[in-house]
């Protein structure tokens, strides 16, 4: 090691080194202290390249004695301590990352990845959940109404809940003392069709070229499926023999059966067979991904307004003729329905209670006719 040479500042002291990023020489500056009994030799910098001076060198000798400046070695530590701490931390943005490597891939994680990306990310990305007040929900949710609809706001603060949940079911993190406040949401929509409507559309579906859609419309009314289950529909899950069909995977949720009654059963059996697993295949035999152009074409020839939305609304249609039949009760259309909740079947109770109206009130006409065929008859008899 090259010989360490004194300066006019006590304690501080200098080697000399090839320069660097130059030719030639340069001082390379050290401090000597002393602590706990120990003498301390701490490098504090060269020359040219960190425009090191014996006065700015013996500054930062006074500093180090104060405690103002921690040593090369305990900062060293320090900040190997803090990126163990930071590694350790399960932020919003780690868990995250394996909320979502958990999930299955699909549509609805590719939503919830545009989600997190435009609206959480960056506010809590770097925060774990201890760490989130009430003031940051508070904040992003008012600042989102201002552009965004209630509904894009509750699905961004669900994704959130979500996340943090996940973390602490996991035992990755601690949760948040309060219940994230979501904006009330009023968009239920509860297509329904008049029968001239009804019968219009089903001229216009039959005299459809594309017979796949067609078919999967129709099969839309009379069993209410879904149109991503109508994608998902493959031969094996149809029980011809026993009359059930399989819907795996309904919205995320466990696989369910729903009767195959008389009428979808006579659409699937005029169903094309093809070599796809697929009841009604996509590009090349592949599961299908849309059904726009043609269904939107149908509902154009049948002369509905826009905001119809052709396969999801006929799926309303099947709910709302069978809760206002009155023969229908509230659980066997939620099975029929696929619902995970009874909640999510309430938007056609009141069709099931004007069925019972109805009903009670023809039970009083029923009633009022008795009285007054046995008025009539006493005014007949003689006195």
């Amino acid at each position: 090691m090259p010989k360490r040479t004194k300066t006019k500042y006590p304690g501080v002291y200098f080697r000399e080194a090839e320069r660097i990023g130059g030719r030639g020489i340069e001082r390379v500056y050290y401090v000597v202290i002393k602590k706990d009994g120990k003498v301390i030799e701490e490098k504090v910098g060269r020359q040219y390249a960190d425009d090191m001076t014996p006065a700015k060198a013996s500054a930062i000798r006074s500093e180090l004695i104060e405690g103002k400046r921690l040593h090369r070695k305990i900062n060293k530590q320090v900040e190997a301590e803090r990126q163990r701490q930071e590694a350790g931390k399960w932020t919003i943005d780690k868990l995250w990352k394996e909320y979502s490597g958990q999930r299955k891939p699909g549509k609805g994680l590719s939503i919830d990845q545009n989600r997190y990306a435009l609206y959480l990310e960056k506010l809590f990305g770097q925060k774990e959940p201890h760490e989130i007040i009430i003031l940051d929900i508070d904040r992003l949710r008012i600042n989102l109404l201002k552009k965004k609809s209630p509904q894009t706001v509750k699905h961004a603060l669900n994704l959130l809940t979500w996340i943090i949940n996940f973390g602490v079911k996991k035992g990755l993190c601690q949760g948040i003392p309060f219940k994230i406040q979501k904006p009330p949401v009023d968009n239920i929509r509860t297509e329904d069709l008049t029968p001239d409507q009804l019968n219009n559309l089903l001229i216009a579906i039959d005299a459809d070229e594309n017979r796949d859609v067609a078919n999967m419309m129709k099969l839309a009314l009379f069993s209410g499926l879904r149109r991503g289950e109508m994608f998902n529909l493959k031969w094996r899950d149809i029980d011809f023999d026993r009359g059930f069909i399989t819907i795996n995977d309904p919205k995320g949720g466990k696989s369910q059966k729903i009767p195959l009654n008389d009428s979808a059963r006579a659409i699937l059996e005029s169903q094309k067979r093809t070599r796809s697993a697929y009841v009604f295949p996509g590009q090349d035999g592949q599961k299908r991904v849309t059904a726009s152009k043609a269904s939107k074409r149908i509902r154009k020839n049948a002369g509905l307004p826009e905001d119809f939305r052709p396969f999801h609304g006929l799926r309303h249609v099947f709910a709302s003729m069978l809760a206002s039949s009155g023969k229908v009760d509230m659980y066997t259309l939620q099975k029929l329905l696929t619902h995970k909740s009874p909640q999510m079947t309430q938007r056609y109770a009141h069709l099931r209670d004007d069925a019972l109206k109805r009903a009670s009130d023809l039970a009083g006409s029923l009633v009022e006719d008795i009285i007054a065929e046995q008025v009539k008859k006493r005014n007949a008899s003689p006195r």
